[in-house]
């Protein structure tokens, strides 16, 4: 049985993530949206969630911080059409020990085409959005079509040429 959604049928559901060097970024602007955040359902890393829950006084659902599978879990939520955006503040200018990990998350939302934001410009334009406060039907990739198209370029005979 699936619970009822507290907020209303366009509510989006937001996941946002940070590396330590941008959390306090991410925390700034999410106190800035404060009044449109609560209006969705956010969903964090470990930590981020934390801050964002304490600090910007926000409800968050909380996952595993993102080094011990919380963008793992993030890009399942993903692939599972469960998020609808990806709020992501990484730091382009550190190695992470997870970069990998980073690497795929950012994958998976592209596979799946659901806006990313990497930094406050893009996260402002998303958050201000007309769509913010209307259903929105996105494009899902046609994987199983995709799965058969693949298969059916392998069985392709190969020739070989010498």
């Amino acid at each position: 049985m699936q619970s009822e959604n507290p907020h209303s049928s366009t509510a989006k559901k937001i996941a946002l993530v940070a590396h330590d060097s941008k959390k306090l970024d991410l925390l700034a602007w999410a106190r800035f949206n404060r009044g449109v955040l609560t209006a969705h359902d956010l969903y964090a890393t470990g930590t981020t969630g934390d801050l964002l829950a304490r600090e910007a006084d926000l409800e968050i659902i909380k996952l595993k911080s993102g080094p011990w599978g919380g963008d793992q879990q993030i890009g399942a939520k993903i692939a599972d059409g469960e998020l609808d955006f990806l709020i992501f503040f990484w730091d382009p200018l550190e190695t992470q020990a997870h970069d990998t990990d980073v690497k795929a998350l950012l994958r998976i939302a592209v596979v799946w085409n659901i806006p990313v934001a990497c930094n406050r410009a893009t996260a402002d334009f998303i958050i201000s959005s007309q769509l913010m406060s209307e259903g929105y039907e996105r494009i899902v990739p046609d994987y199983q079509g995709y799965v058969g198209q693949r298969d059916r370029s392998y069985a392709a005979p190969i020739t070989l040429v010498r």
